[in-house]
């Protein structure tokens, strides 16, 4: 594909699990793709290796998306490489290493969650407000955990029911330009972010609470970040989508 008329999306926390089959799937849709990652230096590279193999585009760059600097550099990168950028995920996130009750909260923590998966967003979205192209797509990620209010998610849920906000106002905020704002709500999903401190036990439980009877696959929630940067989700705008096979 001709670079000058590629689309060009931005993936946070890509190198692994729903942002790596994010990146992927994206790719295969004819997009150029930033894989965004903050430690996994290997596993972003892999991932760029992955989608060249197969006649893709697309570039590995490091950062915090919870330091402004950071993410400036991220869409610096972006638009020096490609031209421009049409297309954000924020889709980096930290959840707490096991379920945790408030009481049991310590600032640190607090801090971490709230960082990544609030500012971070906050951080990316500002970014794109500034310097996404006209007639691009956002597409935050948020949680299903909001709607099922489970005791030891607090913290993580109050994080991302920011995000739900700043979605649907982002989507006025950005009127005009044409540029679709919404987020996905994944349900559980079999991630190493979502196995981590969990016990089978746990992980079955949560395996069969959707009719459907499984967890969601990283595939399923790609297919559906898909759908909203694609002309066919061009009238979706401003809401959030649970994507979790009917568990809430």
């Amino acid at each position: 594909m001709n670079l000058s008329t590629q689309k060009i999306a931005i993936v946070t926390g890509a190198s692994r699990g729903i942002g790596e089959a994010i990146a992927k799937r994206l790719s295969l849709d004819g997009f150029a793709v930033v894989v965004n990652y903050f430690h996994n230096r290997e596993q972003a590279e892999a991932v760029v290796q992955e989608i060249r193999g197969k006649g893709g585009e697309a570039i590995a760059v490091p950062g915090d998306v919870s330091k402004a600097q950071d993410v400036e550099l991220l869409f610096d990168r972006a638009e020096k490489t490609y031209g421009g950028v049409d297309v954000l995920i924020n889709n980096a996130g930290v959840v707490a290493p096991k379920p945790t009750d408030i009481a049991d909260t310590d600032d640190e923590l607090y801090d971490k969650i709230f960082n990544v998966n609030t500012r971070g967003t906050f951080l990316t979205l500002r970014q794109a407000a500034q310097r996404l192209r006209n007639s691009g797509h956002i597409v935050n990620l948020s949680t299903s955990a909001i709607g099922l209010a489970m005791p030891g998610y607090a913290i993580y849920s109050g994080a991302k029911i920011a995000v739900e906000i700043f979605t649907n106002i982002m989507a006025k905020e950005l009127r005009g330009r044409n540029i679709t704002v919404n987020a996905i709500a994944p349900g559980p999903t079999a991630t190493d972010l979502f196995y981590q401190g969990k016990s089978a036990e746990l992980i079955e439980k949560f395996a069969h609470k959707a009719p459907l009877e499984r967890l969601g696959e990283p595939d399923d929630i790609a297919s559906t970040v898909a759908f909203l940067v694609s002309p066919e989700g061009g009238w979706v705008n401003g809401q959030i989508l649970r994507v979790n096979g009917g568990i809430v």
